[in-house]
């Protein structure tokens, strides 16, 4: 099936529900690496989509009211995501297709009040695993 061709400055868009965890996403960028083009910005390949990471995301826990930080990456892509015939440069090309598997990366844990005396309790849980998207401006080039 024919889908849309992501282009340099397309958008991964991440949702919020990294379960437990709730963060607060905010978009990564695509950088497109291959040497065909379209409308002057460069198809991206696959291999863009690992270069993609949004850092300094806030998120929260159930039982952790003081929010911590982390980066937001693309760990793998859907089959529908990469073309299996359509290439540039030796590489297959990125398409719009579904979703893509995401993970939060924990830099700065979120926290627990403590009961009593004493610092506040850390959320332990290094990488939180979720979903994404990517939204992109082609609207006309498509590939398989």
């Amino acid at each position: 099936m024919k889908e849309l061709i992501l282009v340099d400055g397309d958008k991964a868009i991440f949702l919020p529900s990294f379960t437990p965890a709730l963060v607060h996403p905010r978009p990564g960028e695509l950088k497109g690496s291959g040497p065909a083009t379209l409308n002057g910005k460069k198809l991206c390949v696959e291999g863009d989509e690992g270069k993609v990471s949004v850092a300094n995301c806030s998120y929260v826990i159930p039982g952790y009211s003081i929010p911590g930080k982390g980066t937001l990456k693309i760990a793998a892509l859907e089959s529908d995501q990469k073309a299996t015939k359509t290439n540039t440069g030796g590489k297959a090309v990125l398409l719009k297709g579904t979703t893509f598997t995401a993970t939060f990366e924990v830099q700065n844990p979120a926290k627990q009040p403590p009961k009593g005396p004493g610092p506040p309790i850390l959320d332990l849980t290094l990488k939180y695993e979720g979903k994404g998207m990517f939204t992109t401006t082609n609207k006309i080039f498509k590939g398989t």
